[in-house]
């Protein structure tokens, strides 16, 4: 990687690039599907690429290529000064300032290769499988088991002396069913991710749980069109929160194409809020040692106590706001989202009536005003209990109303999300129902 790298900083230089920033991935892998007992898919992955972006003075030219050989190479360096050449200038064009570059990053614990065959993942999914279907009568159908494995290799150089390596590795477990009753067929999954393999979840907990995700929903009713509180469960709270780093994120702040413009230091959520990221933490799904502009990550806080502390930036959206990047040029490294409360069951409680969102359907999100409805499915709730499922509505209500109408976030954080958030509970949202 380092001597392919430096082949295209001397080529760009050569042409005359001012500054050049190169990348080279190297992702391998395989994953099988069973279903019904029988091998429906295996499939094996090895893919390698390079990808260069040059600069010429304050303009900005950039190419790809999964061919690494030395002709390839050639011509996406020419491909890139090509485009560089005829594109606009635009002072805020080039590499993240030289100061913030390292060549030493922590050692992150990303890489633990998975030591398993096709055959034996493919007999793990069977197992899976079979636990699952002789689990509960209501379940029919299986719409089917995956099994994993994924390792990458990340290397990142530039003409201000950045040189960082990325290893990792990613294995999962998925199983998704489907169950039937009287009033019609529900489908629900389970599932498991980890870097290692030796703490996946069992495959009979994989089974269980995605069996009593699929049978739970069995016998949804439809509710009427109301106002009431709201649960976002801690599968989909993570959007929730996804939607907030997209609004004080540079990309729409400088585009002004945000309903969190201006925002620094103005009270979005209420005061006992804090959102940050810890991108060094050892083994973790979103951990990273530097960000895409070979920029050191760093923890950041981005909300404290309510307020907005610091935007998320890459370097040129810094620049176009008169900021420094704060190392987020490609997203954020395990966002964190402290909590106030328990479990689910605690949240369920402290509602007594309302519902909770399991699953989120539709992109109803309008980022400029904040406005926000998405069809629903999940449970209702009365007296501080789950009583039966619920299909076929929608949620509606504005994103600056629903952050600071939380009255509380729960500690059941879902271990397979890089962003690590328990359920939410929310004063009051629109239903709309029949």
């Amino acid at each position: 990687m380092t001597a392919l790298m430096e082949q295209v900083l001397q080529k760009a230089k050569a042409r005359g690039a001012t500054d050049v920033a190169v990348s080279v991935n190297y992702d391998s892998g395989f994953s099988v599907d069973v279903r019904l007992r029988e091998v429906e898919t295996v499939s094996f992955h090895e893919d390698k690429a390079v990808s260069l972006v040059v600069y010429f003075g304050h303009r900005k030219g950039s190419a790809s290529s999964t061919d690494t050989s030395a002709e390839a190479l050639e011509a996406i360096v020419n491909a890139a000064c090509d485009i560089a050449a005829v594109s606009s200038e635009d002072p805020c064009f080039g590499l993240a300032d030289k100061a913030l570059m390292t060549r030493s990053h922590p050692s992150l614990d990303l890489y633990h290769p998975w030591q398993i065959e096709p055959s034996e993942a493919i007999a793990q999914g069977l197992q899976c499988e079979d636990y699952a279907l002789q689990k509960d009568k209501r379940i029919t159908n299986s719409d089917g088991v995956n099994v994993s494995t994924a390792n990458f290799h990340h290397a990142y150089a530039n003409t201000h002396g950045c040189l960082g390596f990325i290893r990792g590795s990613t294995h999962s477990i998925s199983c998704s069913l489907i169950a039937e009753s009287g009033s019609g067929m529900q489908r629900d999954y389970d599932y498991t991710v980890s870097r290692r393999a030796n703490e996946l979840l069992s495959l009979e907990r994989i089974a269980d749980g995605a069996v009593e995700r699929t049978v739970s929903r069995l016998d949804a009713r439809k509710i009427k069109t109301m106002r009431v509180p709201v649960i976002f469960s801690s599968r989909v709270s993570s959007g929730l929160i996804a939607n907030f780093i997209s609004a004080i994120s540079g990309s729409n702040l400088y585009r002004k194409n945000s309903f969190l413009l201006d925002s620094l230091g103005k009270v979005v959520f209420p005061e006992w809020v804090n959102i940050y990221e810890r991108p060094h933490i050892l083994g973790a799904l979103g951990s990273s040692p530097f960000d895409s502009e070979g920029v050191t990550t760093r923890d950041n806080q981005f909300v404290e106590q309510g307020r907005v502390a610091q935007y998320v930036l890459g370097s040129y959206s810094a620049r176009r706001l008169g900021l420094q990047t704060s190392a987020n040029a490609d997203g954020v490294h395990n966002l964190t989202v402290d909590s106030n409360a328990g479990d689910l069951s605690d949240l369920v409680s402290k509602m007594q009536r309302g519902l909770i969102i399991t699953e989120l359907m539709g992109q109803g999100i309008n980022g400029l005003t904040g406005d926000y409805s998405r069809g629903a499915s999940g449970f209702w709730v009365e007296q501080g209990a789950i009583q039966y499922p619920v299909e076929e509505f929608t949620i509606a209500g504005n994103l600056k109303d629903m952050f600071l109408g939380i009255c509380a976030i729960g500690n059941d954080r879902d271990p397979n999300l890089a962003t690590r958030c328990g359920s939410v509970l929310i004063d009051s949202m629109m239903i709309g129902g029949v």
